[in-house]
């Protein structure tokens, strides 16, 4: 296999300390599942995104892998690799075919000289979670069912990958609770959700926290999640908890370590638009 180039960005923090970091291999031909799932066991981020370029325009192929199978689709690494080309060939419109269909995206240069990553979700929906998949959620999260915040419904969430989403009442009970790494891994390969168990807590209409869970190796859980950003943004929109076109602000990651800010829009209708800085890391 010839010398492959691996990149290595945060995505959601204009600081390489902060926001999730990702692979980014931009030229990935000539590499099958099989090379691509060890380089991203051994890079050992949540996930590595490879790249198919096409001749003559800014459009390309990508996938998606963690450290142990490949992801439908990661936002975090999505805006790392958008910032990746973008450091290269200048800012402006780029289009990803994913796994999960095309996703639009638009860079730029944020007013602190931080590279700035738009990027607009397939359609996004979705479903009830059912008691028993609640039950094994809030089993794996430490939680019972008096920890709910009442006034919002339990779901299924999807932005690109299929997530439970739960809203939690108390702040204080957010950032306290303790996941049990292996119960969630075996949580979400039973009911077949690809990626995180999105945790929510609303600090008011237009702000809100959120903690991801996501155990693959050593990690448990995400520091900034793009998909599931966009999930919640039509989870919002799907239950009219928001009256679009809206806009929220998403804290994640300091639970971590790593603090993380995701800046979410969401139209009447159509994809969910998540935005976020970028840094490289050395």
């Amino acid at each position: 296999m010839p010398q492959i180039d691996i990149q290595r960005w945060t995505a959601f923090s204009s600081e390489p300390s902060g926001g999730n970091p990702a692979g980014v291999v931009l030229d990935a031909r000539g590499l099958d599942d099989s090379d691509m799932l060890r380089i991203a066991a051994d890079v050992g981020y949540a996930e590595t995104a490879f790249v198919t370029p096409r001749d003559g325009d800014r459009n390309r192929t990508i996938r998606y892998f963690s450290p142990v199978a490949e992801v439908p689709f990661c936002g975090h690494a999505t805006v790392a690799t958008a910032a990746a080309i973008s450091a290269i060939e200048g800012v402006g419109s780029i289009r990803f075919s994913t796994p999960v269909g095309d996703i639009e995206i638009v860079t730029s240069i944020s007013a602190d000289g931080a590279p700035l990553v738009s990027f607009t979700s397939v359609e996004p929906s979705t479903g009830p979670l059912s008691s028993t998949a609640l039950a094994d959620v809030l089993g794996a999260l430490g939680l019972t069912a008096d920890h709910l915040h009442p006034n919002y419904v339990l779901a299924e969430a999807f932005g690109g990958n299929w997530h439970p989403l739960v809203v939690l009442d108390n702040r204080d009970v957010f950032d306290g609770f303790t996941p049990d790494p292996g119960r969630a891994r075996a949580v979400l390969d039973e009911h077949g959700w690809p990626a995180t168990i999105i945790v929510l807590c609303p600090e008011s209409a237009e702000l809100w926290h959120a903690r991801n869970i996501f155990p693959v190796g050593s990690i448990t859980e995400d520091p900034a999640t793009g998909a599931a950003a966009a999930a919640t943004g039509g989870y919002l929109r799907g239950s009219h908890a928001v009256r679009p076109p809206a806009s929220i602000v998403i804290h994640q990651g300091s639970h971590v370590g790593r603090p993380s800010t995701l800046l979410v829009d969401i139209p009447s209708s159509g994809g969910i638009i998540v935005s976020g800085s970028a840094a490289r890391i050395a």
